[in-house]
């Protein structure tokens, strides 16, 4: 055994050192072993563990090393300490903010009461909502919504107005401490770009536009270091929207430029499941499939959760994870207000269930005030704010397959967006009338609240 594992760190050491690298390199491990058989493998390679990505659960782990971690001799190291796999945590960005058509919405400042808060009539009476059948059964079912939707973003503006009462405090995964606070971001002056290896395939969130604030409240810059700063508040302004008696669970996984790391997805994905939520949304993508995440996504289906996607933002029917896990996640497409694919969102079925109103988009600002956004990132929600209405609709449990389900009976439109545009109402209704009684549980210890 010694023998195998002196060869082992010979031939690791030899081929790292083939490719030497000044700067610390990020791994995500999963192992079967534990933490030892990671802290073994460092052992070998000179690595530093990082930290555990899924909390008690122990096995996916961060580590980094000034060198290179040799992936092609993994079954040797798989033999000799459970190593499942080791993948280079990617860094995640967000493409160019442009700006959009202003919705006359935007302007419609009136005050009216929504479930408990004062919000503007532009933000609860808008079209998507219309469209989507909200009101319909919002009161048709009597449902407001239920449980914990945790949203993977940039973050939220905890002390909005409309959102402040449903908000439960939430993790920064960007710096390691309790809260999501968008705000922290700010003051950064810094560009916030950061090289990438070749190797790194970029995970994108799909915000294909944002246009006019309240300026009077906040500057927001186009690209640079806050392109992406009001995102989270965004998306989760629209889960509010949908279902407003659900509580959110704002995981701040990205930077205000829209940049992040892989593993802060994953052990946002991990510390939603261990926090007991009954539903994630994820307005982002990667273009390629990443072992730790789609262990982290099969955990979550296994706890219960039902998980939603945008399908992205790039107008191809090429697979963009997770959206493309279509067993395991809702993809979510794009469509106009006049029931019209929208030209940049993703199609086919590899990456979309289901479709949802994504243009000129009115939702929660940073400051108290409102934005107007286009991008699949802002259909995502809509979806699993329905989820979240499911649960409020029926006493038995939601698991994602009954999620699916009750999405897929939607109002066809083209072939491309499979089965259509959400219908909440149908939605609702083939929930409530679905003879489903089945029910799920996680005991897991909670990771970050």
């Amino acid at each position: 055994m010694k023998r195998i594992l002196l060869i082992a760190a010979m031939m690791l050491l030899a081929l790292g050192a083939a490719k030497p690298a000044a700067a610390q390199n990020r791994y995500i491990v999963q192992t079967t072993g534990g933490l030892s058989s990671v802290l073994n493998l460092c052992s070998l390679l000179g690595c530093h563990v990082q930290g555990s990505l899924d909390g008690n659960v122990g096995q996916t782990f961060l580590v980094t090393t000034t060198g290179n971690l040799v992936t092609g001799i993994l079954t040797v190291v798989e033999q000799l300490l459970g190593i499942v796999s080791i993948e280079t945590d990617q860094l995640l960005h967000v493409p160019q903010v442009t700006a959009s058509t202003v919705p006359s919405g935007l302007y419609d400042s009136a005050p009216v009461n929504y479930y408990g808060t004062i919000a503007w009539h532009g933000y609860a009476a808008q079209p998507a909502a219309e469209i989507v059948r909200l009101q319909d059964a919002q009161n048709g079912f009597a449902v407001s919504g239920k449980g914990i939707v945790a949203v993977i973003d940039t973050g939220v503006d905890t002390s909005h107005p409309v959102l402040a009462p449903v908000l439960l405090p939430g993790y920064d995964f960007t710096r390691n401490q309790p809260g999501a606070s968008e705000w922290l971001d700010v003051p950064q002056l810094q560009s916030g770009t950061t090289s990438t290896s070749q190797e790194q395939q970029p995970a994108f969130v799909q915000q294909s536009s944002v246009a006019v604030l309240d300026q009077s409240s906040v500057a927001v810059l186009d690209g640079g270091p806050y392109s992406a700063f009001g995102h989270g508040t965004m998306t989760s302004g629209l889960v509010h929207l949908v279902a407003p008696k659900a509580h959110i669970l704002p995981l701040k996984a990205f930077r205000s430029d829209g940049t992040g790391n892989l593993s802060n997805i994953i052990a946002a994905l991990n510390c939603a499941v261990q926090d007991h939520a009954n539903v994630v949304n994820m307005s982002f993508d990667l273009t390629s499939s990443s072992p730790a995440l789609n262990k982290a996504i099969y955990n979550a289906n296994k706890a219960g959760v039902v998980l939603v996607a945008a399908a992205g933002n790039e107008s191809t029917s090429a697979a963009v994870y997770p959206a493309a896990i279509n067993s395991s996640v809702v993809g979510v497409a794009s469509t106009s207000d006049s029931d019209t694919k929208s030209s940049f969102s993703n199609y086919g079925a590899t990456d979309v269930w289901i479709a949802a109103p994504g243009e000129n988009i009115i939702s929660t600002y940073p400051g108290g005030t409102y934005a107007s956004a286009s991008g699949t990132s802002f259909s995502s929600p809509l979806v699993a704010g329905t989820a979240a209405l499911l649960l409020s609709a029926k006493s038995a449990s939601l698991n994602q397959s009954q999620a699916a389900s009750a999405f897929a009976h939607a109002r066809v439109l083209t072939p491309n967006l499979n089965h259509g545009r959400l219908d909440i109402y149908q939605a609702v209704s083939a929930w409530v009338n679905s003879s489903s009684t089945s029910s799920t549980s996680s005991t897991c210890t909670l990771l970050c609240l």
